[in-house]
C-alpha cells in the first residue's frame, strides 16, 4: 500500500490465501501464474550478461531513493464496508548525485520499500496510462502543498479554517487518491478534508509534464567509418555536460559539422563519429546536468514499490545515456526499451544497422529485424511481474532487460480481472524499522516504509508460493473422485 509495510512476499502469500478462501480453481490460477512469472525470471537472470540495464534508467531524468513519510496527516479508506485509518502525506527522496524530491503516492494499494530505487519515467509507463483524470492530479499538485506554501491562502480558498503543514499535506493526497485509484478516502482533519474537497471539485485537466532530461533514440547500430546518430537531447535545463565514450577504440561525440562536443542544449543533436578501423564494438555516451524536475513527473521503483509523483524538486542531478554499436559486417543490432502500460507490457526496439538480418527469441517468440530496419516489438507481461530478459546477438552483443511491470492499481487490476470485488489490500502490523505515523489513537494506523528483513521474507514467501501450488496439484488429484473433476 502507499501507506503500508507490505513486504512483497506478504503481498504474494496474502494474494493466495484470498483466493484459496474463494475457491481452489482461482488459487490454482494464482499460483500457477506466480509459480510459472517466478520461474521464467530466475532462469533468465541466471544467464551471465555483460551490461546490465534497466528500462526506466534508459528513458533519463532524475534517480532516486525513496526515505519514507516526511509531512503527513491521517485519512481513512472505506472499502468494502470497512474502514482503515492510513497515513497520507509527502515522501522524500534522496536524487543519485545531489537533491531532494518531494513526492505523492499514486498507487494506494501497492507496497512501499523504503530505500527503494526510483527513477523518473513518463506517465505511459504508469497507472497514470489511461487514467482520464491523470491531468487533475498534475492542476492539484501545482495548486497546493508545498507548491502552495501560504497556508493561510490556501485554507481561505478552500474554506478549511487554519491549515497545518500536516493537513496540507493530507488534504492534497486525499484528493490525489480520488483521481488516481478512484478512491473512496477522507481526511480525518476537517481542515485537511474541507482542502481535499476543494482540490476535488477544483481540478482542471493539465498536460503531462516534459522529462527534466532524456535523450532519443537511446540505441544506435551502424558501420564504422560512419557518424551514427543523430541523438537528439531533450531538457528543461540550460545546458548538459557531454561525457564522451570512455577507451571505445577512438570514438568521439561530435555535432553535425563533425566537431567535439562537451555540452549541449535543449533540442541539441550529437553523432557517434566510429573510425574506419573500429574494431566491431560498442560506446555510450552520457549528458548531465543540474535542474528542478518538472512537477507532476512520475517515479517508479526498480523493485516492487509503489509509483510515486512529483510534488517539489530542489536542484537535482539528472542524467541520461545512449549507446551505439557497430561492425563491419553481418547484423549489427542496437536495442531499447520502455514500459508500455497501454499494451500491458515491455516495448523493445531493435535497430539493424547492418547487412545481414537480426533474429532473436524472447517468451518462445521469434522476432526478426531485416537489414537497416527498426522495429518495436511488445513484450506482453502479467501486472506486477518481475522481468529479466537477456538479448544475444552477433560480434558478443548482449542486452539485459529488467524490472517491474506496475501499471495498474489493484482495484483496476481486479475488475479487469474478474469484475467480482476480490481485492489485494491486506493489513499487516508494521515493523520496528518503518517511517510514519501512529496517528491520534495509534490504533489501527498503518505506517509507511519497509524492514530490513524484506529479502529474507520474500525468499519464504516464494517458498511458500511453490508449496503452495505443489500441495494444491495433490489436494485436486486426491479429491478428484468426490469433486467430479
Amino acid at each position: 500500500m502507499c501507506h503500508s509495510v507490505l513486504p512483497e512476499g506478504n503481498y504474494v502469500f496474502s494474494v493466495l490465501s484470498r483466493l484459496g478462501r474463494r475457491g481452489r480453481g482461482s488459487a490454482r490460477l494464482a499460483a500457477a501464474a506466480l509459480v510459472s512469472g517466478l520461474v521464467v525470471t530466475g532462469a533468465i537472470s541466471g544467464t551471465g550478461t555483460a551490461f546490465a540495464d534497466d528500462v526506466n534508467k534508459e528513458q533519463g531524468g532524475a534517480s532516486a531513493t525513496l526515505g519514507g513519510l516526511e509531512t503527513y496527516g491521517t485519512a481513512v479508506i472505506h472499502d468494502g464496508g470497512r474502514d482503515e485509518k492510513v497515513s497520507a502525506g509527502l515522501f522524500r527522496m534522496s536524487v543519485d548525485g545531489g537533491g531532494m524530491l518531494q513526492t505523492y503516492c499514486i498507487d494506494l494499494h501497492n507496497p512501499t520499500q523504503t530505500d527503494a530505487k526510483y527513477q523518473e519515467t513518463s506517465w505511459s509507463g504508469t497507472s497514470l496510462n489511461g487514467n482520464a483524470e491523470a491531468g487533475r492530479i498534475r492542476w492539484i499538485l501545482q495548486n497546493s502543498y508545498p507548491q502552495v506554501n501560504d497556508l493561510a491562502a490556501l485554507a481561505r480558498k478552500a474554506g478549511a479554517g487554519a491549515l497545518t503543514e500536516q493537513d496540507a499535506a493530507a488534504g492534497t493526497q486525499v484528493a490525489i487518491w480520488r483521481y488516481s485509484d478512484q478512491a473512496d478516502v477522507d481526511a480525518v482533519s476537517p481542515a485537511a478534508e474541507k482542502l481535499a474537497d476543494y482540490l476535488q471539485k477544483s481540478a482542471r485537466q493539465l498536460a503531462e509534464p516534459q522529462a527534466s532530461l532524456t535523450l532519443t533514440p537511446g540505441a544506435l547500430s551502424g558501420r564504422p567509418g560512419e557518424r551514427l546518430g543523430p541523438v537528439t537531447v531533450h531538457t528543461n535545463a540550460d545546458a548538459v555536460t557531454v561525457t564522451p565514450p570512455a577507451a571505445a577504440g577512438g570514438v568521439r561525440v561530435v555535432d553535425k559539422s563533425g566537431k567535439p562536443v562537451d555540452s549541449a542544449a535543449d533540442g541539441s543533436q550529437v553523432f557517434f563519429d566510429v573510425p574506419e578501423d573500429a574494431a566491431p564494438g560498442s560506446a555510450a555516451l552520457t549528458v548531465q546536468a543540474s535542474t528542478t524536475v518538472p512537477v507532476g513527473r512520475a517515479f517508479t521503483a526498480e523493485t516492487r514499490s509503489q509509483t510515486q509523483i512529483l510534488a517539489g524538486s530542489s536542484e537535482s542531478t539528472v542524467s541520461a545515456t545512449a549507446t551505439a554499436n557497430w561492425a563491419s559486417a553481418g547484423a549489427v543490432p542496437a536495442l531499447s526499451a520502455r514500459k508500455n502500460c497501454a499494451k500491458g507490457g515491455v516495448d523493445i526496439t531493435a535497430v539493424n544497422g547492418g547487412e545481414k538480418p537480426f533474429t532473436f527469441s524472447l517468451m518462445g517468440v521469434e522476432h526478426t529485424i531485416e537489414a537497416g530496419a527498426t522495429r518495436t516489438v511488445t513484450i506482453p507481461l502479467q501486472e506486477d511481474q518481475a522481468y529479466d530478459f537477456t538479448i544475444k546477438g552477433p560480434h558478443g552483443f548482449e542486452k539485459r532487460l529488467r524490472g517491474v511491470l506496475d501499471c495498474r492499481t489493484v482495484a483496476a487490476a481486479v475488475v479487469g480481472a474478474e469484475d467480482d470485488g476480490l481485492t489485494t489490500q491486506a493489513t499487516i502490523q508494521p515493523s520496528p524499522a518503518s517511517v510514519g505515523g501512529t496517528g491520534v489513537d495509534g490504533a489501527d494506523l498503518a505506517e509507511t516504509g519497509a524492514s530490513n528483513a524484506t529479502p529474507v521474507i520474500v525468499g519464504i514467501a516464494v517458498l511458500l508460493v511453490v508449496v503452495g501450488g505443489a500441495a494444491l496439484v495433490l489436494v485436486r488429484k486426491k479429491k478428484a473422485p468426490t469433486e467430479g473433476e
